[in-house]
């Protein structure tokens, strides 16, 4: 069998399963396009470690690829596509784990302020403005905030509706009374140049057209720059728009320390909010922060405190 003939039967199988795979598959169509399409049995494990090396220092990405032609290859050994594996078998330590960066409210407050500039940007104020407290208030994806439909914004409600999401669920995201004020204010400023139609975008470009990620990201850049918002711990990347979802889920399980309540017992809810599949992808999420260290530390003094009364 060719060895596109054989990704293909594991991709759809995959996706048969429910799951989107689009990541994996990409990664392994790339592979059989860096080697041809040769039969599964002809793949050599010198070309397989020079399609995983690539170009650059080893990343976590040498580990994601790696993890999905080990998937490839389970299920090509398990139906008798390939009689053997060509995978490596030793695998470098991978680079320290990425952490995302926890903005200040300091810095919140600078980012905003920097929406009133729009030199250069693809975005108006009110777009760039909206589109960072919508992120920050609600701890939505990306791609899900985009994705958004007039239709898909309830004010009245003050209830947000994000359609097949990650993991092809639909779920309900209610959006506080201030939050809905400011979605409200912009759907009445895009209502005086966009379509109305509840299948039109939610949120714009200047060009009255949907938002796409990219274009977001990068008035994001801009804003960052302009608010001088960067990382000084020699991290790889500065402060991503991705990063306000980080911020969300951390904000929201130090207020629930704060008051007292049982935090274990709102994770799962908080996965739900977040659209995870697995509380392990929310806990991901709650980085050790100065501020969360101290929370938790107060709540297990009070604990020990009133234990000690009642020993």
């Amino acid at each position: 069998m060719k060895l596109s003939q054989a990704v293909g039967a594991y991709v759809a199988y995959k996706q048969s399963l429910g799951m989107r795979f689009a990541t994996e598959a990409r990664t392994l169509k790339s592979f059989y396009r860096s080697l041809g399409d040769v039969e599964v049995n002809q793949v050599e494990p010198a070309r397989v470690c020079a399609y995983l090396a690539g170009a650059g220092p080893v990343t976590r990405f040498w580990h994601r690829k790696l993890s999905a032609l080990r998937g490839f290859y389970r299920f090509a050994l398990a139906r008798g596509y390939a009689t053997g594996s060509p995978l490596p078998s030793t695998v470098p330590e991978p680079p320290p784990a990425f952490v995302p960066y926890i903005y200040s409210r300091d810095e919140i407050k600078r980012l905003l302020e920097a929406t009133a500039d729009r030199e250069r940007c693809n975005l108006s104020s009110l777009t760039c403005r909206t589109l960072l407290l919508l992120l920050y208030g609600t701890g939505l994806r990306i791609s899900e905030a985009v994705g958004l439909d007039l239709a898909d914004v309830d004010l009245e409600a003050g209830i947000l509706c994000v359609r097949e999401s990650k993991f092809y669920k639909t779920r309900l995201v209610p959006t506080g009374p201030d939050l809905t004020r400011v979605l409200a204010q912009y759907a009445a400023e895009r209502g005086t140049r966009a379509p109305n139609t509840p299948d039109a975008p939610f949120l714009l470009t200047q060009r009255g057209q949907r938002l796409s990620r990219a274009g977001a990201e990068y008035a994001f850049k801009q804003l960052r720059e302009r608010a001088q918002v960067r990382r000084d711990d020699n991290a790889r990347y500065q402060p991503r728009l991705h990063d306000m979802r980080h911020a969300f889920a951390l904000a929201r399980v130090i207020s629930w320390y704060r008051q007292g309540a049982d935090v274990q017992r709102l994770l799962p809810q908080l996965a739900t909010y977040l659209g995870h599949v697995h509380i392990a992808a929310t806990q991901h999420y709650l980085i050790m922060t100065p501020e969360l260290l101290r929370e938790a530390s107060l709540r297990f003094e009070r604990y020990a405190r009133g234990g000690a009364r009642h020993g």
